[in-house]
């Protein structure tokens, strides 16, 4: 299992920017990539972004895509959402998950292992 802590959210204007912060532990050696999602109240949880270890593959969803930039530093086991430009509808608890695979990431059920996640309010 891999444990996943978030940090980094918090209450920001509209057009500022926030970095978040996924550390990761424990059976850190089963995860090939590490995705980011998001969900409010009443919807489903949102892919955003994600990246592999390895191999440096990125992905992004279309409404965050030139907005956000997904990154890792493979010593520190940290996944990093540079999140530019934020709008209203950004607003979301933000969850960092863990995955075994290379494909379909964009998937919640991709993913084994979850962060409890952390709130980015975004006002306007």
């Amino acid at each position: 299992q891999v444990q996943l802590v978030e940090s980094g959210g918090g209450l920001v204007q509209a057009g500022a920017s926030l970095r978040l912060s996924c550390a990761a532990s424990g059976h850190t050696f089963r995860s090939n990539a590490v995705g980011w999602f998001r969900q409010t109240p009443g919807k489903e949880r949102e892919f955003v972004a994600a990246i592999t270890w390895r191999i440096v593959n990125t992905y992004y969803s279309d409404s965050v895509k030139g907005r956000f930039a997904i990154s890792r530093d493979n010593a520190k086991n940290t996944v990093y959402l540079q999140m530019n430009s934020l709008k209203p509808e950004d607003t979301a608890i933000y969850y960092c998950a863990s995955s075994d695979r290379f494909t379909s990431l964009a998937l919640a059920t991709a993913y084994a292992d979850w962060g409890q996640g952390t709130q980015v309010t975004v006002s306007s």
